[in-house]
């Protein structure tokens, strides 16, 4: 069997500390893992800035509650999950995602925890592992599984090594450019394409 794995911001729904930072007017919250390849080094600079202007986790949730998955996420999940098996590796957080979960029809997603205070303040956050996505994809392969992963950014491209075949979507040119050995496509339909070269059975569109 052959399974997919999907990051989830900027690949089926958009960057949400991007949309946050758009309503708070904070520039430095538009700092994403396409820029900061570390992550540690990225949650603790969004935590900073948090902190220093008093924002909260519900206050994150109101932002999230606006957001839809991109165009055309929604009716590519449903083509992926017709010839494979599909789970969303995420580095972002199950207090975050819920909504969109819903919207994507509640694919399984494996992702973080945040902790928070009793006033909303996000104090800190709770790895689900380190490296969680390459871990996952060779817990899968133990399981044997053949896994065809696709993602955008730095902290996806252990992944897309790990996977037996990996694909970058929606990439800056930057991650591009650093992983010429993964094909690089930017529409849902070229990603259906390099998912049906990549299997190893004889599907179609």
């Amino acid at each position: 069997m052959e399974l997919a794995c999907l990051d989830l911001e900027g690949v089926l729904i958009p960057e949400i500390w991007i949309a946050f930072a758009e309503e708070t007017g904070i520039e430095e919250l538009k700092a994403t893992t396409r820029d900061i390849p570390d992550y540690d080094v990225l949650m603790k600079q969004r935590l900073r800035i948090l902190d220093e202007h008093g924002l909260t986790l519900p206050q994150i949730q109101d932002t999230i509650s606006r957001l839809t998955p991109l165009e055309g996420a929604c009716e590519f999940i449903d083509w992926l999950r017709e010839r494979f098996q599909v789970v969303i590796l995420s580095d972002t957080f199950y207090e975050f995602a819920a909504p969109l979960m819903k919207q994507l029809g509640y694919p399984t997603l494996l992702c973080h925890k945040l902790e928070v205070d009793e006033a909303g303040r996000i104090t800190d956050y709770t790895l689900r592992q380190r490296d969680p996505k390459r871990q996952s994809v060779r817990a899968f392969q133990l399981l044997n599984y053949r896994v065809i992963a696709t993602g955008d950014s730095y902290n996806d491209t252990t992944m897309l090594m790990q996977a037996e075949a990996g694909i970058l979507f929606h990439s800056p040119q930057n991650v591009i450019d650093e992983f010429p050995q993964f094909p690089a496509v930017h529409t849902y339909e070229e990603l259906k394409k390099e998912f049906l070269k990549a299997s190893n059975r004889n599907l179609s569109l």
